[in-house]
């Protein structure tokens, strides 16, 4: 009888000791899943401090915008109809006086406008990558014609082509 009881008792002890990793498994996963998600919540604390919002807001009250005339060119279009491109633009500075400097200079920035937009094809507007490329080419011929004052925005109101 002897026997039969060792039988029953390993029996019984094996699938205890069986069930006993897993349960260390699960433990420690939840305990790596609880460290990662503090670990998650501190960083996101500590990189998103309250006083840096306050400055942010700041600079941005700052900001002043300088809306330009309205533009309407003819686009290239060779061999076909006549297509045509009318934008309102305002450009966004860093403050009040750098609209002081822009302004005297706005008819070089009118007419570096013109002649780059004259030269676009209907193609060209295509799409959000279009838009992009021309937000961001009459970013840099602005620039280039308020030196040494800088624009830091182009600002879309109005894209219209017929």
């Amino acid at each position: 009888m002897s026997d039969v009881t060792e039988t029953d008792v390993n029996a019984t002890s094996g699938p205890a000791k069986k069930g006993m990793p897993k349960l260390v498994l699960i433990g420690g996963g939840a305990a790596v899943l609880l460290l990662v998600a503090a670990a998650g919540a501190w960083f996101l604390t500590q990189s998103g401090g309250g006083a840096d919002h306050g400055a942010e807001v700041e600079v941005a009250a700052e900001t002043a915008f300088y809306d330009l005339p309205d533009i309407a060119v003819n686009l290239n279009n060779s061999g076909g109809g006549a297509e045509f491109l009318r934008l309102r633009i305002a450009l966004e500075v860093r403050d009040e006086t750098m609209i002081e400097v822009i302004e005297p200079r706005m008819p070089r920035v009118l007419d570096t406008f013109q002649v780059y937009l004259r030269e676009l094809r209907p193609s060209d507007l295509e799409g959000s990558a279009g838009l992009y490329r021309l937000k961001e080419e009459l970013l840099r011929r602005v620039n280039l014609a308020v030196y040494p004052a800088s624009v830091d925005n182009i600002l879309f109101k109005e894209i219209l082509v017929q």
